[in-house]
């Protein structure tokens, strides 16, 4: 197998034109979770796997998995890749596209090779990953690994009022299968880093060990709407002010921290919202992120008494709704081994990281032993329609995955 590639051109052409699906009037990319939109990218994706003599098999989720079953025993439990398809709203190609249709064709390539894997092969493609219509993220993958219950997924309303059991539904992907029928041996998952190390530093490949804590908070702050050129500085209420001062406070804090501990505000609303009222509120989110769980507890425990403080200074009333909380994870020690035994064995460059971001793997490693391959990111762009990686970067890292996967599946 030391000699075996992935189909450079079949990987490049299959996520050129999984990036043309499921583009609004403007031309942006929105495939979004149980979409129309998505189930363009769900329907040729099942095409794919259909040519390629998988069995495709979905979950209540609509988690997508495409098997290979080979010359394994019956019963044995598989080496599992993937990522996911669905998108933010205007989004680049890369990000977990690559994964997905990187597994596939790892597959693909194995199976052209006359290998016979000791275990069966399967590509997944999880629901509702990125978190954009229905909260929290990384919820197919979430669920598939028994970390929250299938109904109360389904039932989850999205950000358009629309119910995720039902849209799943209508676009024909609610499956028959109970989430976590399909058991993983191990799970590797491909992605664009999405950051910017590996680009500054000219490494090829990352060895992704841990995975950072997510704490999601909803902040809202009522204070008391009066008008803004008649009320005195000092006999305000003013929410938006506070708002502020959460938003001073927490970047002020993360910056002079010696943790790796980023904070971020990424929606706000006032109301009334007119240009000439003291806001009476204002609703806003908080990203909390660290690789270290004592760490993170220690940002929530600040953030906690800064509210306090502030809402007794300001005359304000401040409640906190925890909207997601996701622990640290540590990959296994003996695949990340694996990924940089593979990238140099290829003449690779690789080093150990950190992703700062979510992960499908994340939640997977709850079930079975996991890890990630990361490639470069041009200018740590992601997100975005300037998220780019080069051709050969993207063929280095599939290659790397191929390497990965077939020690895992002789074993």
């Amino acid at each position: 197998m030391s000699s075996l590639t992935i189909n450079a051109d079949r990987l490049l052409g299959r996520i050129a034109e999984l990036g043309s699906l499921g583009r609004d009037t403007q031309g942006r990319l929105v495939r979004v979770a149980a979409s129309d939109m998505d189930k363009l990218g769900r329907d040729r994706l099942v095409g794919w796997l259909e040519e390629a003599g998988l069995d495709v098999a979905i979950d209540r989720m609509g988690n997508i998995f495409g098997i290979w079953q080979g010359d394994a025993d019956a019963g044995q439990e598989a080496v599992m890749l993937g990522s996911h398809i669905d998108t933010v709203i205007d989004a680049g190609i890369y990000d977990g596209c690559y994964g997905v249709l990187a597994g596939l064709e790892v597959i693909e390539s194995v199976k052209e090779a006359g290998f016979a894997p000791a275990r069966p092969l399967v590509v997944a493609a999880f629901t509702n990953e990125e978190g954009v219509r229905y909260s929290p993220d990384m919820m197919g993958s979430l669920v598939f690994a028994g970390g929250r219950d299938i109904e109360e997924a389904l039932a989850s309303i999205g950000t358009d009022g629309s119910v995720l059991g039902r849209e799943l539904e209508r676009i024909g992907y609610a499956g028959r299968h109970q989430p976590g029928f399909l058991k993983p041996h191990v799970y590797v998952e491909l992605h664009v880093e999405q950051g910017p190390v590996l680009e500054r530093e000219g490494i090829a490949i990352g060895a992704v060990e841990n995975l950072q804590g997510i704490s999601w908070q909803r902040i809202t702050i009522d204070g008391v709407a009066n008008h803004a050129g008649t009320t005195p500085m000092s006999m305000r209420q003013d929410a938006g002010v506070a708002a502020a001062r959460v938003i001073s406070f927490l970047a002020d804090r993360a910056s002079a921290s010696p943790t790796p501990t980023v904070a971020t505000v990424g929606t706000i609303a006032f109301e009334p919202n007119a240009i000439n009222v003291i806001p009476s509120r204002a609703i806003f989110t908080i990203d909390l992120r660290d690789p270290n769980e004592m760490h993170l507890r220690e940002a929530e425990a600040a953030l906690a008494a800064f509210l306090d403080d502030l809402a007794a200074s300001a005359g304000v009333t401040i409640n906190a709704e925890s909207l997601a909380r996701f622990e640290p994870v540590t990959f296994d020690a003996g695949i990340v081994s694996l990924i940089e035994d593979g990238a140099r064995a290829a003449g690779l460059s690789c080093r150990r990281m950190t992703s700062g971001a979510g992960h499908d793997a994340q939640m997977i490693a709850r079930i079975a032993p996991s890890a990630m391959i990361f490639v470069p990111s041009r200018g740590g762009i992601s997100h975005s329609p300037d998220e780019f990686t080069a051709a050969d970067e993207l063929v280095a890292g599939a290659n790397v995955l191929l390497g990965v996967a077939a020690r895992l599946a002789a074993d």
